[in-house]
């Protein structure tokens, strides 16, 4: 066995202001250790390289995107922001853009994959989505001569059947959306269970069966319905917004929390929050007063995703 020593590894909570070092299977002479060896720069580096961790990029009307990770696999959900954006916002959450495995995508509309063909020709990584989704994004993008995009490395999944990237097992399940083909998505691996579903009018029984058990629960909360009545959408927007097939609001969520919800979730994510109809503050105060008494008993977080900033990353 040996010591190889991890350099730099400065005000961590686990070894402030001193090198680290760690034991290792000896290597031969002249040959670098891979990941499973330890061998980062500093703790921080090792932290967000190993185990499974959630980042909302963004959240919100003017784009979506998150990072799904295990140890050995970054899946980006949904693309709704620019290319230069995305690279941005993963580095801030130490992440390398050319680390990503795969695009996985949840519906066609524009908040939702504004960036994607930029992203999938810059990084060439597959990405994943249904069939008729695929359609009706390609429809919308065509450009002036007729012509509909191409993605190089594209891959065709079915809503309620499974598939893997890498090491992260992905099951998408249908929402009720006005779009061609909607889903959410739950992500297994190493034992943790990651569940994203925004962009859903209601929670019908099939949501609430994928939502159960999971360690991270990715939620919508769009609109408080007093602020979309009284709000400056045009009434027909807001007629949508408000329909079983457009945005779950405050109420509706609350009464999932009192109701139907499991109480598993070490960690709740309140995404996709309306800037106009809907406030931080307001979402927050009915989530956790609907929650109350039903929580587990460990950290028990409930969190809010921005739209102009990514989230510090959940670790597991």
């Amino acid at each position: 066995m040996a010591f190889a020593r991890l350099d730099f590894c400065l005000g961590t909570d686990f070894w402030p202001n001193a090198e680290c070092w760690l034991l290792t299977a000896s290597l031969p002479k002249g040959i670098g250790c891979p990941e499973s060896y330890f061998c980062f720069h500093s703790a921080r580096e090792y932290a967000a390289r190993m185990g499974v961790s959630v980042s909302v990029l963004a959240s919100g009307s003017r784009g979506n995107s998150t990072i799904v990770r295990s140890s050995s696999t970054r899946i980006l959900v949904d693309a709704g922001i620019s290319c230069r954006e995305t690279f941005k916002r993963m580095k801030a959450a130490g992440d390398d853009p050319h680390s990503l495995s795969a695009i996985v995508i949840t519906h066609e509309h524009t908040d939702h994959v504004s960036g994607l063909l930029v992203l999938a020709r810059k990084l060439k990584v597959p990405v994943y989505m249904t069939g008729a989704t695929h359609q009706a994004w390609s429809r919308s993008m065509r450009d002036d001569a007729g012509e509909r995009p191409q993605l190089e490395r594209l891959e065709f999944f079915s809503s309620g059947h499974s598939f893997h990237i890498g090491d992260i097992g992905i099951t998408p399940f249908t929402i009720p959306h006005d779009a061609a083909d909607p889903v959410g998505f739950t992500f297994r691996a190493e034992g943790i269970k990651i569940a994203i579903a925004t962009d859903l009018g209601r929670l019908l029984a099939n949501v609430k069966d994928n939502l159960r058990a999971c360690d991270v629960l990715v939620i919508e909360s769009n609109h408080d319905l007093e602020m979309l009545r009284n709000g400056p959408y045009p009434w027909s927007v807001k007629q949508r917004v408000g329909s079983p097939t457009g945005h779950l609001s405050n109420e509706k969520l609350a009464e999932f929390f009192a109701t139907g919800y499991d109480g598993h979730a070490s960690y709740i994510v309140l995404a996709h929050l309306s800037e106009l109809n809907n406030h931080p503050e307001c979402a927050l105060r009915e989530a956790e007063k609907a929650l109350a008494g039903r929580r587990t008993l460990l950290q028990n977080r409930v969190m809010l995703a921005a739209q102009t900033e990514p989230m510090q990353p959940i670790r597991l």
